[in-house]
């Protein structure tokens, strides 16, 4: 276990370095802040909000959970997203500078400039089948639920490596984007979509890009 001290708060992850890189953290967000991400679950859990994997970028005969990238609806009014907002914690908490400890392909975590955004629900029967997140360098994946607990499954699995998270309420996960990962089918019986009792996560894909002569970012 070890410890990220901030200003006001101390955060204690779990790091591994087998079977691959990997930082775990419960309880990412303050209470302050987690109610901020729930306001924003809520609004986005209505009726015709979330989309389909043709519609966000998923892999889609992976998956069939919906979801939506923040950055794109949000494109140009960032600070009006709760989530926007408050996941920059994990860039300016220190987080990464330990991930950055953890080895050697871990290290230019902290220089990261890029980053995206998605939130994505799981309810009865939804997965994500093992996929490679091969164009982004780093993941952290944040986790949420109501409690008490009305689904089973949902495990974050890592078949290559016979590994598996749980994806405890409110933790964030960070590791490489070469990792192979997925996500258990979720079950739960006698709910209705649009009530919430699934799994959330919101994704940060992150890293480094470089600039071309106009000062875009582009992929390095």
């Amino acid at each position: 276990m070890i410890q990220v001290k901030m200003k006001s708060e101390i955060l204690e992850a779990t790091v591994h370095q087998e079977p691959f890189p990997l930082m775990i953290i419960e309880n990412f967000y303050n209470e302050s802040e987690l109610n901020l991400v729930w306001e924003e679950l809520n609004f986005l859990t209505k009726p015709g909000k979330l989309v389909e994997a043709k519609d966000y970028g998923g892999i889609v005969e992976d998956t069939n959970a919906k979801a939506l990238v923040l950055d794109d609806v949000y494109k140009n009014h960032r600070d009006i997203s709760n989530i926007l907002t408050v996941n920059r914690k994990l860039f300016n908490s220190g987080v990464l500078d330990k991930f950055a400890e953890i080895h050697p392909c871990c290290k230019i975590a902290p220089k990261s400039n890029w980053d995206c955004t998605k939130i994505r629900y799981y309810h009865n029967n939804e997965y994500y089948d093992p996929h490679t997140d091969r164009h982004f360098q780093f993941l952290a994946f944040s986790y949420f639920y109501r409690e008490p607990k009305k689904f089973s499954g949902g495990d974050l699995i890592f078949p290559e490596y016979d590994f598996k998270i749980s994806c405890d309420n409110n933790s964030m996960v960070i590791f490489p984007g070469w990792v192979q990962h997925g996500v258990r089918k979720v079950t739960i019986e006698n709910s209705d979509y649009f009530e919430g009792n699934g799994r959330y996560a919101i994704t940060s894909f992150f890293g480094s890009r470089a600039k071309n002569n106009k000062g875009d970012l582009t992929i390095s």
